[in-house]
């Protein structure tokens, strides 16, 4: 994957962010990047804070978890 945009379009269209996508993101957000990307990222963020992105590693962690 390539820009941090590209990355919070797909989550937002599937309502998905796969583990793989979390640490790209992790990488882009380490080096430079633009206005754009870092409202995209915004946008993810709101979105996966309000239940509308569902996040692979968060439902890992929750099966992982005894009841």
């Amino acid at each position: 994957m390539g820009k941090i945009c590209d990355i919070v379009q797909q989550a937002l269209r599937t309502g998905y962010l796969t583990v793989e996508a979390e640490e790209a993101l992790r990488q882009l957000l380490r080096g430079q990047y633009d206005a754009q990307d870092l409202s995209a990222f915004t946008q993810l963020q709101l979105a996966a804070a309000s239940g509308k992105v569902r996040q692979e590693s968060r439902e890992n962690i929750c099966q992982m978890s005894p009841p």
